[in-house]
């Protein structure tokens, strides 16, 4: 199942903005846009992540982090127009695990946003439908059958796994997973990714990666 992003943002185009760039790339999204009904489904819907306005109507984002984090580790992202480094200090005491000012790059968003689902748990296991990553194990199944990879291949896939649904470009899966460390058009990722398949099929596992011709893969969500 693809990772629950909640947002809470009382700017209309701001939220709409946030939510088509987070489900573009595979997420599962909802937003509210006040602080009291924000923490009411923090707390009902139990989502892997929080994007939150520290500039609410009803209470600031800042308590808001306050009360979540008094009981529920969720990982929290605040956005805020005031970039001085008292906010920052006040934020980050309130239990924010990061936080963005306005305006912001939406690409830089979704990388924070993976890192802190990638800790969310010391990204240990990593579960999408009948596909199981244990990073700690460096083990692989489908269903219940083992799949033997290789380290390289484990890290290919862990790596894909990272966020479910979003597609990453050749180059990016040749930087952070051989650390660009290949020859110019190399055909080594889409060698590896062949024998992922190939592999995860042996298992009963068809049609995980998805490939995106001209631009890379991704692993459906």
């Amino acid at each position: 199942m693809s990772k629950h992003v909640l947002i809470v943002e009382d700017d209309v185009d701001i939220s709409r903005l946030l939510r088509l760039e987070l489900e573009d790339v595979g997420y599962r999204v909802s937003c509210f846009d006040n602080g009291m009904r924000g923490l009411a489904a923090i707390r009902e819907e139990r989502p892997d992540l929080v994007i939150l306005d520290l500039g609410l109507p009803d209470v600031s984002g800042v308590e808001i982090a306050r009360r979540v984090r008094r009981t529920d580790p969720t990982p929290i992202i605040i956005l805020t127009a005031r970039d001085d480094v008292e906010t920052k200090v006040t934020m980050l005491n309130a239990g924010a695990d990061d936080y963005l000012a306005k305006p912001f790059h939406m690409g830089e968003l979704l990388a924070r946003v993976g890192v802190q689902l990638r800790k969310q748990g010391g990204g240990a296991v990593t579960r999408i439908g009948e596909l199981m990553i244990d990073a700690v194990r460096r083990q692989v199944l489908w269903g219940e059958q083992e799949v033997k990879l290789s380290p390289r291949e484990f890290k290919l896939l862990q790596y894909l796994a990272g966020q479910p649904g979003r597609v990453y470009g050749r180059e990016e899966i040749e930087q952070n997973v051989w650390g660009g460390d290949l020859p110019p058009a190399s055909n080594v990722v889409d060698v590896h990714v062949a024998n992922i398949r190939g592999k995860l099929r042996e298992a009963g596992g068809y049609g995980v990666i998805r490939t995106v011709r001209g631009v890379g893969y991704a692993i459906k969500g």
